[in-house]
């Protein structure tokens, strides 16, 4: 917690709102932001839907936001915020595998990008860090993204889900969660016949040839993110 709650009265806390489909982690998330002398939580959701409305009606300084939500993607939630929504940055808190998913959040706009296995100090750092306009990533990947910026594409190693668009990486994870054609459209508010088209892309892709194989690869994958 802040060692300076004098300053609270000469300084203007930096407005915060917490996406996460998780209650439980949104109220802890809160109460730590809430603790800190320079900060306050403005508002919390749980889906991209609810998100959005909350963000142009509050126009906080900063949304953390985790990338699997109850109505769609962290990802596409940061795109619009970005594109919509001028002067509020996203901070992206998830457990998903930050070697994959930093660079993505970073291309949608999100200027940060910290796990949730972080201890609470490094959270606040990272809010603080991007609320004053630079970017933050882990010591990890950070390196990573220089190698790769240095290599170039054609040299450095690939994951098994990094042909795949940002969509296509949600339905392959949503698959491997165990969840149908038609509840992933539903989710993510798509036709069936669009799901079915980005099934086809992913086998086409990782060199797949049935649906049987999609699904054993896409659960192992996501087995492997836990």
């Amino acid at each position: 917690m802040s060692t300076e709650p004098n300053k609270s009265a000469h300084r203007r806390k930096q407005p915060i709102v917490i996406v996460d489909d998780h209650p439980v982690l949104r109220d802890g998330l809160a109460r730590l932001i809430d603790g800190e002398f320079d900060l306050c939580v403005s508002g919390q959701a749980e889906s991209v839907t609810d998100a959005l409305a909350l963000i142009r009606q509050t126009r906080p300084a900063l949304v953390v936001v985790d990338l699997s939500l109850k109505d769609g993607s962290g990802l596409d939630l940061i795109s619009q915020v970005a594109t919509s929504c001028e002067g509020v940055r996203s901070l992206v808190l998830s457990m998903h595998d930050e070697a994959i998913f930093a660079p993505r959040a970073l291309r949608a706009g999100a200027s940060g990008y910290v796990s949730k296995s972080e201890p609470p100090e490094a959270v606040l750092d990272a809010i603080r860090t991007v609320l004053r306009g630079e970017l933050y990533v882990s010591a990890t990947t950070n390196q990573r993204l220089l190698r790769d910026m240095v290599a170039g594409p054609s040299q450095r190693p690939r994951s098994i889900v990094e042909s795949l668009t940002d969509r296509e990486l949600e339905v392959f994870e949503l698959v491997g969660r165990g969840i149908g054609t038609r509840d992933i459209a539903q989710k993510l508010h798509l036709s069936i016949k669009t799901i079915e088209s980005h099934r086809e892309h992913i086998k086409e892709k990782l060199g797949l040839n049935s649906g049987r194989e999609l699904t054993r690869h896409a659960v192992l994958w996501v087995n492997e993110q836990c």
